[in-house]
């Protein structure tokens, strides 16, 4: 399925971004970003931080490809699903993004210390990539928004 097949669905609706609104999407993740890495925090709370940094990346790229998810459920998983179609992620990384989706649920509803260190701070690392990979595919792409 294509972005254009998720709008017929009802999945995503139009959006026109702008230079302003890709910057706060950018101070919002390099600020959950820079949080995430806060020693005094859970692993827990270090996870879901730096989790919230990727979805923000998420939706600023697919802000920059002219949608944005519908209203509704499923919004983190749409979120994440479609930065196959905007940043080209690779299945394995989606697959990834995606387990850490479900356990950020678990984490932050269900149940505390769900999270090793290792998987917080992978979470981190993802993260960063992320930021790196959206830098890069709006310079190549949608300069005029940075």
């Amino acid at each position: 399925m294509t972005l254009k097949d998720w709008l017929d669905s009802g999945w995503l609706t139009q959006h026109e971004t702008s230079q302003e609104e890709m910057a706060g999407f950018l101070a919002l993740a390099d600020r959950d970003i820079h949080d995430a890495q806060a020693k005094e925090l859970s692993e827990d709370w270090q996870f879901n931080i730096a989790y919230n940094a990727a979805l923000k990346l998420a939706s600023a790229a697919l802000a920059a490809a002219g949608y944005r998810v519908g209203r509704g459920g499923s919004h983190h998983h749409h979120t994440i699903q479609s930065l196959t179609h905007t940043l080209g992620l690779e299945a394995e990384t989606l697959r990834l993004l995606d387990r850490f989706r479900k356990k950020r649920n678990v984490a932050e509803y269900d149940k505390a210390g769900m999270v090793s260190r290792q998987e917080a701070q992978e979470m981190l690392a993802l993260a960063i990539d992320l930021r790196k990979r959206l830098v890069r595919w709006l310079g190549d792409s949608h300069p005029e928004l940075l």
